[in-house]
């Protein structure tokens, strides 16, 4: 059962996901909130295992709730669901830690299967979204210089490991393709996270994307 939480000004926008996610059998909606600080509050209650976040709301925003979340000790996955997909919104969500950037267009069915996803710690994008992330990280030269920079400080194997990362791999098929157990795979990763100063997997990937090791994370 993935757990939700879903945070938006807009109570009908709530209640219209929970009705959508409530229809799938493996989804539960156990809190919803309507603003960026109330939905910090209701993940620490409920510890869900995703939380769709709009962007603009009043008081605290969800960037900044993103933030908060992310340095919780077992941070869940955060996938914005939003209305604005501009380049600016969506390298900074995922920048700020989201696992996914999503648009509220997303239709029902695809929305059930791209939480799923996001509960399994795959990274979520809309079409839209992806494309806007390539075409802006493509000209972001600051971003380019900084990701080479750190990837100069790893060894031959942490650079493969994280550009199945940029590749949006699971461990099991990272493990697969160098002939490694899972279990130094996952070594592997941590130690890149604090390596690069990442604060999850989605981080790490768009890094590989901005070094040039992958496209990007899906």
């Amino acid at each position: 059962m993935a757990r939700v939480v879903v945070v938006d000004d807009e109570p009908m926008v709530c209640g219209f996901l929970r009705t959508i996610l409530g229809s799938a059998e493996d989804i539960e909606v156990v809190a919803e909130a309507h603003d960026g600080a109330a939905g910090v509050e209701a993940v620490r209650r409920t510890t869900p295992d995703v939380v769709l976040m709009d962007l603009r709301m009043p008081g605290m925003d969800g960037l900044t709730a993103i933030g908060h979340i992310n340095r919780l000790a077992d941070p869940p996955r955060v996938v914005v669901l939003t209305t604005f997909d501009a380049d600016q919104y969506v390298l900074r969500a995922l920048r700020a830690g989201a696992t996914g950037f999503l648009v509220k267009s997303t239709p029902p069915q695809d929305l059930i299967h791209l939480v799923r996803v996001a509960a399994e710690g795959h990274t979520v994008l809309s079409p839209t979204a992806a494309r806007r992330l390539v075409a802006a990280s493509d000209d972001a030269d600051s971003a380019r210089r900084r990701a080479r920079k750190l990837l100069a400080t790893l060894t031959e194997r942490e650079t493969e490991v994280l550009a199945c990362l940029g590749e949006g791999l699971p461990n099991a098929a990272i493990a697969a393709r160098l002939s490694l157990s899972e279990a130094t795979v996952k070594g592997y990763v941590s130690r890149l996270l604090d390596k690069l100063g990442c604060v999850n997997r989605t981080q790490a990937g768009l890094l590989a994307h901005d070094a040039g090791l992958a496209g990007p994370p899906g």
